[in-house]
């Protein structure tokens, strides 16, 4: 038997990689797209792999001094550049600046199918002088069915696929080959995944008539990655690839304390009010005072001259700032000197993972303090309760482990058997949690409220009148007891 000796002298080899630019896929690809070596992008029509590959090529040009080469064999050149352009990539003033150069390649199938012949000589000679010409580092084929398409032999097919993977090796450049998605395999051939060294599957899934835009990392020769599905979002910037599923308890904290916004309330928790970075949770029945309690402490966090991010799931922004105007509240103002952004939207609008999509752009874009989402269980009109739940702990993971406060509220059913549970069962996940109830008193309904817990502070146990007054949020010693 032969041993083999490791020698621990021996530098670790490490996978060269080029950045791709786009939000959140060089993190899931741990550094980018294998350098120097071809990867495959597949999915089923209308996915985002023309863009998610024009794109690579316009960060690439722009942002790594990288020219590249896009070869199309469908759209042409004219065509791609207008489509592109509702992004805010100027194609024509790149190409114009030899940072990228556009190829369309008219294949006719039934000149291959009649003469039997087919070879990729052509395309080489043409490639590789669209490369030359701008000395290009990149390099996307897009779609490789038409380049193949009128081809039936399966040998040639697998001899051709390997021809073109090998050359595009030998000339150094980092390459993307989009495919379509086949029926039990990732692309029509079936071929192109075992030649590739990188395989993404982009996936865009309809569940209840809601839409959701996925992306996995398939395989990644020589290198760890995110195995999970990530949602991505393309808007006018582009494409952005949310990494959420990634997240876990490794957030730092910190004992700063900043005020609720209600003097009183702070007093019930030693003077000091919230941890920064902690997050709330206020249950209630309807009309008991959770978003006037949130709003109190929007106000707060503006007046430090703090950022705050306002979801809000069932008004609108401008219903928002009249209304809590009656509490002596003024959310306007906020709005106006930049420091409150107020987004609303139907919990119907997008699915689940498209929300917290969403929701992270804007918190990364925005880079607020504080974020008050309003009310969470809205969302189980979109999803069941255990699907809610999961998106939430990776939302609230996520604003922990930016050091942001989070505020959540949670409307009560008023036939709840027991307030002091949530229909989400999220209770566990906050670090303070504050109810507000009804209490119905000879013929007069009051509310009050308590500390259910608040996590690492002593707080008080003790209910108080919660009343809502023209001048703001007041608390009292319950007036029903004598």
């Amino acid at each position: 038997m032969v041993k083999i000796k490791s020698n621990s002298s021996l530098d670790k080899i490490t996978l060269q990689k080029s950045l791709t630019g786009i939000p959140g896929l060089d993190e899931i690809t741990e550094g980018g797209l294998p350098k120097g070596r071809p990867t495959l992008i597949c999915g089923s029509a209308g996915c985002g792999k023309t863009l998610l590959s024009m794109e690579f090529l316009v960060r690439g040009a722009t942002q790594y001094n990288e020219p590249g080469v896009f070869m199309c064999f469908e759209e042409k050149a004219e065509e791609l550049a207008t489509n592109i352009a509702s992004l805010g990539f100027d194609l024509k003033k790149l190409e114009r600046e030899k940072k990228i150069s556009i190829d369309h390649v008219h294949i006719e199938r039934r000149e291959i199918e009649e003469t039997g012949e087919y070879d990729l000589d052509g395309l080489f000679i043409r490639l590789g002088h669209a490369i030359d010409s701008i000395k290009a580092k990149r390099v996307v084929l897009d779609t490789i069915e038409t380049l193949f398409g009128g081809l039936s032999n399966d040998a040639i097919l697998r001899s051709e696929l390997k021809r073109l993977f090998g050359w595009l090796k030998e000339k150094g450049v980092t390459a993307i080959i989009t495919g379509e998605r086949g029926q039990g395999q990732l692309t029509r051939h079936g071929l192109e995944e075992y030649v590739s060294d990188c395989v993404i599957l982009l996936d865009h899934r309809v569940t209840d008539q809601l839409s959701t835009r996925r992306l996995r990392i398939v395989k990644y020769r020589g290198s760890s990655h995110g195995t999970n599905e990530y949602p991505f979002l393309i808007d006018e910037h582009g494409i952005s690839v949310i990494p959420i599923t990634s997240l876990g308890l490794s957030h730092t904290v910190t004992s700063e304390r900043i005020s609720s916004g209600v003097m009183k309330l702070d007093a019930m928790m030693s003077g000091k009010g919230y941890y920064r970075g902690s997050s709330i949770l206020v249950s209630g029945t309807a009309g008991t005072g959770k978003s006037s309690l949130g709003a109190s402490f929007v106000q707060a966090a503006c007046k430090r001259g703090e950022k705050v991010l306002y979801f809000a799931f069932e008004e609108s922004p401008d219903q928002i700032i009249r209304n809590m105007r009656s509490i002596g509240v003024d959310l306007g103002k906020y709005v106006k000197n930049g420091s409150l952004k107020i987004h609303s939207s139907r919990p119907t609008l997008h699915g689940l993972e498209m929300h917290l999509a969403v929701m992270h752009k804007i918190v990364n874009e925005f880079l607020p303090q504080v974020v008050v989402i309003d009310p969470i269980n809205n969302l189980l009109t979109s999803a069941s309760g255990p699907e809610v739940r999961a998106m939430l702990v990776r939302l609230i993971d996520f604003i922990k482990t930016e050091n942001i406060t989070g505020f959540f509220t949670n409307l009560t059913s008023a036939g709840q058997d027991s307030l002091e549970e949530t229909e989400l069962g999220l209770s566990s996940l906050m670090d303070t949690w504050i109810l507000i109830r009804n209490i119905e008193l000879e013929g007069e309904r009051k509310r009050g409220v308590y500390i259910l817990k608040s996590r690492g502070m002593a707080h008080s146990n003790q209910i108080r009148e919660f009343h809502l007054t023209d001048k703001g949020i007041d608390l009292s010693q319950p007036s029903w007891i004598k």
